[in-house]
């Protein structure tokens, strides 16, 4: 791939610089800790890639922004620093190739199940596919693939770090697998959560309306009605949690009920009597055996 770097670390800086002097090549590997600001080696993996820079643009703000193309997988035998910057001695990982009848099998395999994940991932652009059935090489194409999947640093570092082609493929299409279960739980959720959305909507528009109809009709004036007199009170008075939700589930029933039905009539009494009860209110005790007596 040819991607862009942005580079801050004095120590980076450096190692980029005195490539510029030499091969202008770079061995890019990433760090296990992204937050660590300046690891240490065995805090660094130690597969990776030889780039070489293509462009170099120092930013007003110290950072160097400098353009790489990848080419090929290495392995760091050794790390070691010198001249303030980090230095490898690197050895070349070369791919086990495939033949080319299970390199056809296997990719028409890949390029469905990418194609089908492309479907539920809406931000993959279409010509991308176009290019990807170009592609005579097995280890290009795995690659390919990869770099537009939306994967875990350590997922691509497993997948840098597999030297079989074969092995690389059938991990790639369990992480696009695992990639594809996500988005359809994720849809799921929102699926839910939409329709959560509307129907509430949907009750508060129709409740609405029967307002602007029942006030149309001089049933409704600006003061609060019974029925909100009455939620207000179950709202208020400190039901428990039982009489609370049988409460709420019977007011709903009665917003639901013609006035004048007898099924309305049971809802509200049953409503009042609720709202009635003293569910707070305390009584001070008489402890007084006289007139206990009396009253008995």
């Amino acid at each position: 791939m040819v991607i862009p770097l942005f580079v801050g670390r004095a120590k980076s800086t450096k190692a980029i610089e005195e490539a510029m002097l030499s091969q202008q090549e770079l061995f890019l590997v990433a760090q296990k800790d992204a937050e660590k600001e300046s690891p240490e080696i065995d805090e660094i993996y130690e597969v990776g890639t030889v780039a070489t820079i293509l462009q170099l643009l120092k930013l007003p703000d110290g950072t160097v922004k400098v353009l790489v193309e990848g080419k090929y997988r290495a392995q760091a035998e050794k790390y070691y620093f010198a001249d303030d910057y980090l230095h490898a001695k690197i050895e070349p990982l070369n791919d086990e190739q495939l033949s080319e009848q299970h390199f056809e099998q296997l990719s028409r395999s890949l390029l469905a199940q990418f194609e089908e994940y492309a479907k539920l991932n809406h931000k993959i652009p279409t010509e991308i596919f176009a290019s990807l059935a170009a592609i005579q090489d097995a280890s290009r194409l795995v690659d390919t693939i990869v770099a537009h999947i939306n994967l875990k640093l350590v997922d691509k570092q497993v997948m840098l770090e597999t030297p079989s082609v074969h092995l690389r493929i059938e991990k790639l299409m369990a992480l696009i697998e695992a990639e594809m279960d996500l988005i359809h739980v994720e849809d799921k959720i929102r699926g839910q959560v939409k329709n959560q959305i509307e129907k509430s909507q949907r009750e508060y528009y129709l409740n609405e309306q029967m307002k602007a109809i029942q006030k149309e009709l001089g049933d409704l004036d600006d003061e609060p009605s019974d029925i909100e007199k009455i939620e207000n009170k179950i709202n208020t008075l400190g039901l428990n949690k039982e009489a609370k939700e049988k409460s709420i589930n019977e007011l709903k029933k009665l917003k639901s009920m013609p006035a004048m039905s007898a099924e309305s009539t049971v809802s509200r009494n049953y409503l009042d009597w609720m709202v009635s009860l003293p569910w707070k209110k305390k009584t001070k005790i008489k402890k007084n055996l006289e007139e206990a007596i009396k009253v008995l």
